[in-house]
């Protein structure tokens, strides 16, 4: 979950790795540093908290290179502090490292190493793997590369490596298993990165490294090998991404940006697929597996987080129009408890970085069992999307705040299209209910663009309720899911605790917790639960609960009864969730803001979830 970058060239290595650096600060933000080489001189800058606080430390200093390595650290081993945080150097001195992962071996090598009289500066899993290194390369007399080789055969875990050495001032090693890298590829020089939004201010052409592959990194020169040393051929790919996509565009947070590019977003995703004018849904990862996914016995959702509440929504809709019973499994849960699965069984893996660790290897186990995998990801070359038989991407475009937003609605548009064309193609929706679900779907990103208009009652609302304690989230049917989402929201966002619950299951335990004090939002919009979901407010209400509604415009109940309410267009219930959850989104932000949190980096969290 940590970010990396590094640069080898002809230009000054240092402002290119700071400026990466801020740019994967979602990534991690408890530390960070930097390790430059120059005139045999391997100097390091590491600092506790944020990246601003590392640059402000090396005013005046020795920043001079031509080769650098960068780290902004979400902890794992040990705590965040100066003596944790990477880079860190071997103990002779002579190389430096940084990493994303984590060894989970390091405390048998670190006895090892201890014996051997080796000692440690810090608590990390980095340092002990950086020594094992250095004390191969020392006891075997060879290479680094052929020491890092050995060392990567013996250790257990997820690695995104970046090694740096005095004896070779123009080389980075890197390396990879289960943590994403990317490298650019320029003229006379090379970058690397987690992901490509460091990269893209200075080329469109990357090298995704594929797990268990080491890369050998000069100005000049680019050379994968796997770990039995055999070269592998770089595959160089095009971004599909702008410079303006990573920067804030006069908002004052990301989330917010974010949040307000919905509009755009969802039409980028439904464009080109969404055709109700010809009735047509054109996917062509559905389209060339069609067989599969309408004849599926069953269908498993697998997913972390946003993506998992994305997949609740996918599961009403597909066993709706498809009747196909559906499965919604955490990843973290799915991978270690032995799951029955089946050869045929369909399994949609949600992410939104495509790197999700428990994702993948729960991809990995299904599909040695005969699975057929259809990955939904918003990162282009990821490791889902690369794993998968098939897939579709949200193109929802880089992600920087922390708290998913336009991620999560570009999902939903993608599992709603495919619910839509897999019951079409298999007869479980008949041509007028097809016809009309598309057009309601073409239709949302003028009404999430209606309801971005004007965001100061939301505001207000946020402000009103910014003191409290808790907060309970109530939702039926698809807005079930609804509520689920927006209780995560306001938790990362506001250090506010919250709960979602099905608003029927309320007087099952959670109404207990109700009185003057506790804000109770309700997903209230006009669906088939709609007079239910009356009744429950009504319940609240005679025990003085604070009812926040979302509510659908023009309704005339609701707002007679909620203390402050939230309007959204009216649309069909199947596709309600993509205007339902806006308002959750700004509530959360809003009262983020009015706390004075910094909302795009929550504490204790990190964007792309690629450790255990």
């Amino acid at each position: 979950m940590c970010g990396i970058v590094g640069y080898v060239g002809h230009r000054e290595a240092y402002p290119i790795v700071l400026k990466g650096l801020k740019r994967l600060e979602y990534r991690g933000y408890d530390s960070s540093g930097v390790a430059l080489l120059n005139n045999g001189k391997l100097n390091v800058y590491k600092k506790k908290g944020k990246v601003a606080e590392m640059e402000e430390d090396t005013l005046g200093k020795d920043v001079h290179s031509h080769i650098g390595i960068g780290h902004t650290r979400w902890a794992t081993h040990g705590e965040p502090s100066d003596r944790n945080a990477h880079p860190h150097l071997s103990q002779s001195g002579e190389l430096a490292m940084i990493h994303n992962g984590i060894i989970e071996n390091y405390a048998h090598i670190k006895q090892e190493l201890l014996a051997k009289g080796y000692t440690f500066k810090s608590d990390t899993d980095t340092e002990v793997l950086l020594n094992f290194i250095e004390d191969i390369k020392i006891n075997n007399n060879c290479s680094l590369e052929e020491a890092l080789r050995i060392a990567l055969k013996r250790i257990v875990g997820a690695y995104c490596i970046l090694l740096i050495s005095k004896d070779d001032p123009e080389t980075i090693l890197a390396a990879r298993k289960g943590s994403p890298l990317v490298i650019g590829i320029g003229k006379g020089e090379h970058f690397l990165a987690s992901d490509a939004s460091p990269i893209i201010e200075y080329t469109k052409e990357v090298v995704y490294v594929n797990d268990y592959e080491i890369a050998i990194v000069r100005p000049d020169e680019l050379i994968l090998k796997n770990l039995g040393n055999e070269k592998q051929t770089p595959f160089i790919t095009k971004l599909d991404m702008e410079l303006a996509a990573i920067e804030k565009g006069g908002y004052d947070h990301f989330m917010l940006k974010e949040i307000h590019e919905q509009p755009d977003t969802i039409f980028d995703c439904l464009r080109g697929r969404l055709l109700p004018q010809t009735g047509q849904i054109i996917m062509s990862g559905v389209d060339n597996h069609i067989d599969a996914l309408k004849n599926a016995q069953r269908i498993l959702i697998v997913a972390c987080g946003t993506s998992w509440h994305a997949g609740l929504i996918a599961e009403y809709q597909i066993e709706e129009l498809c009747r196909i019973p559906v499965e919604v499994e955490y990843a973290s849960e799915f991978r270690y408890r032995n799951p029955v699965v089946n050869k045929g069984d369909v399994i949609i893996a949600i992410s939104q970085s495509g790197e999700t660790a428990d994702t993948l290897v729960a991809l990995e186990s299904a599909k040695e069992k005969g699975a057929f995998i259809f990955g939904v990801v918003n990162a282009v070359g990821s490791s889902i999307a690369r794993l998968s038989h098939a897939g579709a991407y949200t193109h929802a475009g880089p992600e920087i705040g922390v708290a998913s937003t336009k991620a999560f609605t570009g999902q939903l548009a993608v599992l709603t299209m495919m619910a839509l064309k897999i019951g079409y193609a298999k007869g479980t929706i008949d041509e007028k209910r097809y016809l009309g679900l598309m057009k309601e779907l073409e239709a949302i990103p003028e009404k999430v663009k209606e309801i971005l208009a004007d965001t100061s009652n939301i505001q207000r609302i946020a402000a009103k309720y910014k003191n409290a304690s808790d907060f309970l989230f109530l939702g039926r049917g698809y807005n079930f899911p609804v509520a689920l989402e927006g209780a995560l929201k306001l938790k990362e966002i506001s250090y506010i605790h919250a709960e979602g619950y099905p608003a029927a299951e309320m007087k099952h335990g959670p109404i207990a917790l109700v009185d003057e004090k506790l804000p109770v939002v309700f997903v209230a919009t006009k669906d088939s639960y709609y007079e239910k979901i009356v009744s429950n407010v009504q319940e609240i209400k005679a025990r003085k609960g604070m009812v926040i509604a979302v509510a659908t415009q023009n309704d005339d109940i609701i707002p007679g009864m909620a203390d402050d309410v939230m309007f959204v267009p009216d649309t069909d219930e199947v596709i309600a969730p993509l205007l339902s959850c806006i308002p959750l989104q700004l509530l959360s932000y809003y009262v983020g803001v009015e706390k004075g949190l910094d909302v795009d980096k929550p504490r204790n969290l990190a964007k792309s979830v690629t450790v255990e």
